[in-house]
C-alpha cells in the first residue's frame, strides 16, 4: 500500500495502514500545499481546531523531502498546550502523554522526516510490525500497489462513513469524524485497532 507521511494522520490513513502488511511511503514527490503533511485536526473544547506545523518557503517547486521545518514561532509549545486541552479529560490521555507530548520535545530540520517519526510512534504505540519502504522515485501510477496517496489531501472533506465513538466534547459539537489518530487513540486506548481495522472497509481507492 502506498502512502505520503502526513502530520499525525487522519483517522482514515491509518485505518488502511491497520489492514495492510506492507507499507510504502511516498518520498520523491513534489511538495503540495493544503494537505495533511502539515496539518492535523483535533476536537477542542470549541469543536474542530487545526494544529499547523509551519514550513519554509522557498522559491519555486520544491520536492518534499527538501521541505524544512520553520522553528522561528514555537508552534510545538501550541500543539502540546492545544492537545492537553482537548484531551486531558479522555480515557487514556494520562495513559499516553508520556510518549506522545514527549515527542514535541525533538526538533527535526525536515518535514518529511518529522510525518515519518509520528508514523513510528504510532505504530509503537499500537505494537504494529508493518514492513515499510520508501520510493526510490516518482510514479503517477504505481500498477501493483494499492494508492491511497489520495488520503493526504486537506482540501476535500470527507468522513468516509467512519462510525461513531465517544469524544470528549461530543456533548457540545456531536461527532467529528476523520480526526488525528491522536483523536482516536486518547478516547479508545487499546480499543482504538480494532476501531481502525474496521474502519479500513470503508475506504475505495480512487
Amino acid at each position: 500500500m502506498l502512502f505520503y507521511p502526513t502530520y499525525f494522520s487522519p483517522i482514515i490513513q491509518y485505518a488502511a495502514i491497520a489492514k495492510a502488511k506492507d507499507i510504502t511511503f511516498e518520498i520523491c514527490d513534489n511538495y503540495q500545499k493544503q494537505t495533511y503533511r502539515t496539518r492535523c485536526y483535533i476536537y477542542s473544547p470549541n469543536g474542530l481546531q487545526l494544529l499547523n506545523v509551519p514550513i519554509k518557503h522557498m522559491s519555486g517547486r520544491q520536492k518534499t523531502a527538501d521541505v524544512k521545518i520553520d522553528y522561528t514561532f514555537n508552534w510545538q509549545a501550541l500543539h502540546k498546550k492545544s492537545l492537553d486541552a482537548a484531551y486531558r479529560s479522555s480515557p487514556y490521555y494520562e495513559f499516553y502523554e508520556d510518549e506522545i507530548i514527549g515527542f514535541f520535545e525533538q526538533k527535526h530540520t525536515f518535514l518529511l522526516d518529522l510525518n515519518i517519526k509520528t508514523f513510528e510512534l504510532i505504530s509503537e504505540i499500537m505494537e504494529w510490525n508493518r514492513k515499510v519502504s520508501k520510493t526510490i522515485s516518482y510514479e503517477k501510477v504505481y500498477p501493483n500497489k494499492d494508492d491511497f496517496r489520495f488520503l493526504a489531501d486537506a482540501k476535500t472533506k470527507r468522513d468516509f462513513g467512519l462510525s461513531p465513538y465517544p469524544q470528549v466534547f461530543s456533548y457540545r459539537h456531536g461527532f467529528l469524524p476523520n480526526l488525528s489518530v491522536l483523536d482516536v487513540l486518547f478516547n479508545l486506548g487499546p480499543e482504538a485497532e480494532g476501531y481502525l481495522e474496521n474502519s479500513g472497509d470503508k475506504i475505495e481507492l480512487q
